[in-house]
C-alpha cells in the first residue's frame, strides 16, 4: 500500500506563490503515475495536474496552466506543485494521489490518496 502526505499548505494573498509537496511511502514511487486534486468550498473535487512516472508527460486543468507547475523528485519520493500567480479561485484543499499507469490517470483512476493540506488564497 501506499501512504501519501501532503503538505505546504497554507495562506497566500492573491498574486502569491505557494509550494505543495506530497512523500510517498510504502510503494516503488518511480512507478506511479501522480496527480494533484483539490476540493474547493462547497464545490466537487477536481483534477488540477498529473505528471508521468518519468516527468516527460504532464498534464493541467485550464486554470492552472501557465500558473501551476507540477514536478516530481523520484529519489526523493516526492511529488510537489509550484502556485504561482494565485488567485482567490485556489482556495481548497489540495490532495495529491498516485495512479499505477498513466493511461487509468489520463481517465481519472486514481488508487492511492492523501488527506489534503488546504490552501486558503485571500488578502
Amino acid at each position: 500500500q501506499v501512504q501519501l502526505v501532503e503538505s505546504g499548505g497554507g495562506l497566500v494573498q492573491p498574486g502569491g506563490s505557494l509550494s505543495l509537496s506530497c512523500t510517498a511511502s510504502g510503494g516503488t514511487f518511480s512507478s506511479y503515475t501522480m496527480g494533484w486534486f483539490r476540493q474547493g468550498p462547497g464545490k466537487e473535487r477536481e483534477f488540477v495536474a498529473a505528471i508521468s512516472q518519468g516527468g516527460l508527460v504532464r498534464r493541467y486543468v485550464d486554470s492552472a496552466k501557465g500558473r501551476f507547475t507540477i514536478s516530481r523528485d523520484n529519489a526523493k519520493n516526492t511529488v510537489y506543485l509550484q502556485m504561482n500567480s494565485a488567485e482567490i479561485e485556489d482556495t481548497a484543499v489540495y490532495f495529491c494521489a498516485a495512479s499505477e499507469t498513466l493511461i487509468a490517470a489520463l481517465r481519472g483512476k486514481y488508487d492511492y490518496w492523501g488527506q489534503g493540506t488546504q490552501v486558503t488564497v485571500s488578502s
